[in-house]
């Protein structure tokens, strides 16, 4: 079975700790560190939120800026069009700002936001109906 693990740089790992667990994510502990949080997004997907100095330890180059510049956009699905107004709603509490305006398409309802370091999360709604 695979797994997939999406790495992302970030400036404050308790920052973005307190961040994700307002939107109710939890973390695995056993993948965890004072530099490192493996952020569980179901049983086999995961986000590694690296602080800086422990991303560079990953790549060659330089760390973008998401603030800036956009290179993935991290979409997740989600259950129902109450459930992306509500994380939406959660992130915004949590300090997250907003990225493009709430679209509906067709069967598909989505919203985005930037968390703490400027990284792009959409979640969509697709009804399947």
């Amino acid at each position: 079975m695979r797994m997939i693990f999406v790495n992302l740089p970030v400036k404050d790992i308790e920052a973005s700790r307190e961040f994700f667990t307002h939107l109710g994510f939890t973390f695995n502990p056993q993948f965890s560190d004072e530099h490192t949080l493996c952020m569980i997004v179901e049983e086999n997907i995961h986000v590694m939120l690296l602080q800086e100095d422990r991303f560079r330890d990953f790549i060659n180059g330089d760390i973008s800026d998401a603030a800036k510049t956009k290179e993935v956009l991290t979409c997740l699905s989600c259950e129902s069009r109450s459930e992306v107004d509500t994380v939406l709603a959660r992130a915004r509490e949590a300090g997250a700002s907003g990225w493009k305006p709430v679209m509906e398409e067709g069967p598909m309802y989505g919203g985005s936001f930037q968390d703490l370091d400027g990284h792009v999360w959409e979640l969509m709604y697709m009804d399947q109906g």
